[in-house]
């Protein structure tokens, strides 16, 4: 049976680049379960974490660029699909949950590679703030929820045909949640009276801690979150078939990881560039 590898790889800079963002991301979010609120300033932490963001999408780029994984092609690849993400993303808005941006990151990462993903991740959540208006300091942290849903559809196992669809729209459903777990964690430490059962509280345990977050979770984010998994399912679903083929397609052609050629004047040698 064949299978698909991906059409950007990532090379060894750019992984060890995309592990920093990772785990800036992991802190980022679990925070409330290491420091206690207004330890660092949190309000300057939204706008210092973006910062670092961007400064780490820019060195994703530029090691891919520098060591031959991504070139022009791939870069205009990842303008379009961003500014498309962008465009429909208000489409579904977040009404009752439904959300359009994701299956589009869950496909790409799938036939483009995990670095593209994470950037596409990011690139599309930016866009869309700055044409919606929704640039806020939750911002930084919906830019990483995407680059995690985007990398983490590289990382899938093999599969093809139904197979994949299925995989991809499976881990779309879950993505749907996982997204909505993590964005909850940006405000939950802000958002109840201290005396609630599912209130922060500075000091616990943390399987206590953790305890109440899931229960938050559960009590406010549930019926969003099933309306996003049940998007990303049946869309997947239904346009993955065809949109898997059109960005493979697009791959061939483009031939992404082709090394670029130069022939010698007069008939001399080839210069290999790449």
């Amino acid at each position: 049976m064949s299978t698909f590898p991906a059409a950007i790889r990532i090379r060894p800079r750019a992984a060890l680049v995309i592990a920093m963002a990772a785990f800036l991301g992991v802190v980022a979010f679990f925070w409330p379960f290491l420091v206690a609120p207004g330890t660092f300033g949190s309000n300057y932490a939204p706008p210092l974490i973006f910062g670092v963001l961007l400064v780490i999408v820019l060195s994703v780029v530029i090691s891919e660029i520098a060591e031959g994984g991504i070139n022009s092609k791939a870069l205009a690849m990842l303008g379009v699909l961003s500014a498309v993400n962008a465009a429909i993303r208000p489409l579904g808005a977040g009404t009752a949950g439904i959300e359009t941006v994701f299956f589009l990151l869950v496909l790409a990462g799938r036939v483009y590679g995990p670095g593209f993903g994470f950037t596409l991740g990011c690139t599309s959540l930016f866009a869309s703030a700055l044409i919606t208006g929704g640039v806020g300091p939750w911002m930084p942290y919906q830019m990483f929820g995407c680059a995690f849903v985007g990398m983490l559809a590289g990382f899938l196992p093999k599969a093809t045909g139904r197979r994949e669809v299925a995989l991809l729209a499976v881990y779309g459903s879950v993505s749907g949640y996982l997204f909505g777990f993590l964005l909850n964690l940006s405000f939950w430490p802000f958002s109840l009276d201290p005396n609630s059962s599912i209130a922060y509280l500075p000091g616990l345990p943390f399987t206590e801690q953790f305890q109440r977050y899931v229960a938050f979770d559960l009590a406010t984010s549930l019926g969003w979150d099933t309306g996003r998994a049940v998007t990303n399912l049946v869309v997947i679903t239904l346009a993955g078939p065809a949109v898997l083929t059109v960005f493979r397609r697009a791959a061939r052609k483009a031939r992404f990881q082709a090394p670029v050629r130069f022939a010698g004047r007069d008939g001399g040698p080839d210069i290999t560039a790449g």
